[in-house]
């Protein structure tokens, strides 16, 4: 089972909806299993860094399969620095991302930048939940 075009794009809707009702400006990442960009969408007004903050908070949550904000404890230990630079570097613990099951199975992750870390995970739950 695999993420798709178009369930990666509802995702992304849900996610700036919740962005709106908080009055925020925001960046949304929507990746595969993989980390791989899916889509990406940027409010207007957001900043661009949040951009970068959301992908890789995406791709850590995909790579672990767990929240992103639940990584950050340990983001200092030799092996999690270690997968972050085998990565590429564009993988951030820190809080904004959730990973995207379906039927059970990591099919993805949506994670946020632009709003505080709570906001920011507020918001890819949202996200995430337009498939659940």
């Amino acid at each position: 089972m695999t993420l798709n075009l178009a369930q990666a794009n509802a995702v992304v809707q849900c996610t700036l909806s919740r962005a709106s009702e908080l009055d925020i400006r925001i960046s949304v990442a929507v990746c595969d299993a993989g980390g791989r960009l899916l889509a990406f969408q940027r409010m207007d007004g957001g900043h661009w860094a949040a951009g970068c903050g959301a992908q890789g908070k995406a791709v850590a949550a995909a790579a672990f399969a767990r929240p992103s904000g639940l990584l950050a404890e340990r983001s200092g230990l030799p092996i999690m620095q270690g997968i972050a630079a085998a990565e590429g570097g564009h993988m951030f613990y820190s809080k904004g991302a959730v990973p995207i099951f379906v039927d059970g199975v990591l099919v993805g992750a949506c994670g946020v930048g632009g709003g505080t870390g709570e906001q920011d995970e507020e918001c890819a739950s949202a996200g995430a939940a337009a498939l659940g």
